[in-house]
């Protein structure tokens, strides 16, 4: 069965090492901010789902006691090790498990964190549940994802326009479905930070096939002027650039 998941772990195996220099996964101001936003303490043990190239973990790794970085893709791990040797670092793990079956005994950690993949689960409720589950009582979440403005067309454009570059993509969600989401999962939401960063169309076309760069290209020229405003669609130095939007999010386990 072509499920998200086999979907996701095929684009990653081909596209692992293009996540090693990406701008935006090795962002050192939003890992920073991520690394802020989970308050980590020297004895923690924390978990990082679908850790990709390791980036996460790896800046994690300095403020706690261990770090176990998890991923479908082997490939993207064989990545991650590689940023893990280049720092030295011997806190941090790394093992193949599903977001949506982890594989760690219940309340095994302090901190979980998940930057960028959410938008490629199959069963975010199914997804959110498991970290909840290893989450020890108190413990802290600290999502990172790809989000949409509270917004129709915004919404709808920009989840066509992922599709079109990532066929594994399933939704972008709104900050009031995540705060939704967490709340029904067992979570108590503080902080919850919206933001924009404005990128090169090549962002969404790079590794990406013929026929769906061709779709790309033809969902922007149909927008009308509206429309191009609403993505601050516009040419930086002779480049076509759009909006792209992100979610942090802070969130405890309700006790």
């Amino acid at each position: 069965m072509d499920t998200s998941e086999s979907r996701a772990k095929r684009i990653f195996t081909e596209r692992a090492a293009l996540y090693v220099t990406s701008d935006t996964h090795a962002d050192p101001r939003v890992l920073a901010r991520v690394v802020d936003l989970s308050a980590p303490e020297p004895d923690w043990a924390a978990l990082d789902i679908a850790t990709g190239t390791g980036h996460t973990a790896v800046a994690l790794a300095p403020h706690v006691r261990v770090v176990i970085g998890t991923d479908l893709t082997p490939e993207m791990l064989r990545q991650a090790a590689r940023l893990r040797a280049e720092r030295s670092l011997v806190s941090v793990s790394f093992a193949v498990a599903d977001s949506h079956h982890l594989p760690f005994p219940g309340d095994a950690f302090a901190l979980v964190t998940c930057r960028r993949p959410a938008h490629h689960f199959s069963d975010i409720a199914r997804a959110l549940s498991e970290m909840r589950r290893v989450l020890r009582p108190h413990g802290r979440l600290v999502i990172d994802d790809r989000s949409v403005a509270e917004d129709d067309f915004i919404d709808a454009c920009m989840n066509q326009l992922d599709r079109h570059h990532d066929e594994s993509h399933v939704r972008e969600y709104r900050p009031s479905e995540w705060k939704e989401m967490l709340a029904a999962c067992g979570f108590l939401v503080e902080v919850v930070e919206p933001y924009r960063q404005h990128r090169p169309l090549t962002a969404l076309t790079a590794g990406v096939s013929p026929e769906n760069v061709a779709r790309i290209h033809a969902l922007l020229a149909a927008l009308d002027a509206n429309q191009r405003a609403a993505l601050n669609l516009r040419d930086v130095d002779g480049a076509p650039h759009l909006d792209h939007w992100y979610v942090l999010i802070s969130a405890r386990c309700c006790p």
